[in-house]
């Protein structure tokens, strides 16, 4: 069996997402074939998937929204990527079913979450699987009237799909398919807590080592704000956070997900994948606002329900203003399962294996 994963290149949470299941899938299934198909950086994905083996097709499925810097959209860049898009899908789809054709095995189309997944499952006649929190229809549609029209399109295509595993921390999916509901889809620490810890001079206090990530974007951040909070060690991708005696570059090889274990509080923007993983490791989120972007005020409330938190301004974030000397508010609601990676898992090998239960209490339904 080959697993064909249509991944978003809009960014790196789509990428973390699908390798989180993926990767359950092939402890599960060692012999099934994993392809990747995604405008995603290579050494992003194989740090992502860590051992697992995988094979990598450069596609760019979708668009998203393109964005000016990690907290803003730009409507017009988006709407002419889509354009030209459209123009590009037919000789991508044709591509890569011809080379899927040449593999000579039977595939499932996993979709996370291309709209145009559903056209090279269509070319081919075989299973889709859609892996979302949401859909670009939903992303696009309040962007205004000249995105209707595309998130009209996206919906239809959305609907040819065989099952959706719905993930939490989600936009309404009303794509009228069968369903699995899961919990938080992340990938587990891979390092030696107490070698990084000492390679990274980190205190033992975890609640004095803040994790800075933006996603794949990045945000640039002023290092002399971190004069601030000379009690707390900042660590992060970002390469300027090293020129501060309390500041520390994530190493090459290093997830922020493999950090977490030793950080208390992680500044970010609203991230689907961030959130799973900071509510996995029981690390605190102080949340920058973010706008023109459907899925942020959503991922806002959720965080309010079911993740300690404080949310942060815009203003406050460049200002140095972060609130780390103030108590994490708590969630009202409680906790998420956090099974939401192996319950995919064995739903795609339920659904291949033809089977029509699925484990008890994964949420399929008809």
């Amino acid at each position: 069996m080959l697993i064909h994963a249509c991944i978003s290149s809009h960014g790196f949470g789509h990428g973390s997402r699908t390798a989180s299941v993926l990767s359950e899938l092939a402890a599960l299934k060692p012999d099934w074939r994993l392809v990747l198909s995604t405008g995603l950086p290579e050494a992003f994905l194989t740090l992502s998937m860590g051992d697992v083996p995988f094979a990598l097709r450069p596609c760019r499925w979708d668009v998203g929204v393109i964005q000016a810097d990690a907290l803003g959209a730009d409507a017009d860049a988006t709407l002419t990527a889509l354009e030209r898009l459209e123009e590009e899908l037919p000789a991508l789809v044709e591509r890569e079913a011809r080379w899927l054709e040449a593999q000579r095995q039977p595939v499932l189309v996993l979709g996370d979450v291309p709209p145009a997944a559903a056209l090279l499952a269509q070319r081919l006649g075989v299973p889709l699987v859609w892996l979302a929190s949401f859909g670009w229809d939903a992303i696009h549609a309040p962007m205004g009237p000249p995105f209707q029209a595309w998130a009209d399109r996206h919906r239809q295509l959305y609907a040819q799909g065989d099952l959706l595993l719905h993930c939490p921390l989600s936009l309404p999916m009303d794509w009228g398919l069968p369903e699995v509901r899961l919990g938080l889809t992340s990938s587990r620490p891979r390092l030696d807590l107490e070698r990084l810890a000492r390679e990274l001079a980190l205190p033992p206090d975890r609640e004095r080592v803040v994790l800075v990530s933006f996603g794949g974007l990045g945000m640039a951040i002023d290092p002399a704000l971190l004069a601030r909070w000379p009690e707390h060690v900042f660590i992060g991708p970002e390469p300027l956070l090293a020129t501060a005696a309390n500041g520390r570059c994530l190493p090459a090889g290093v997830r922020p997900l493999d950090l977490m274990p030793l950080a208390g509080r992680l500044i970010t923007k609203p991230g689907y994948s961030s959130f799973c993983e900071a509510f996995g490791q029981g690390v605190g989120i102080h949340l920058v606002h973010r706008t023109g972007f459907a899925e942020a005020p959503v991922l806002e409330e959720d965080l309010r329900n079911h993740g300690w938190h404080r949310l942060l301004s815009q203003e406050a974030f460049r200002q140095g203003d972060w609130q780390l000397d103030q108590p994490l508010e708590p969630p009202r609601l409680g906790p998420l399962p956090v099974d939401g990676a192996s319950t995919a898992a064995r739903a795609i090998v339920s659904l291949l294996e033809g089977r029509s239960a699925l484990p008890m209490g994964s949420g399929f339904r008809i």
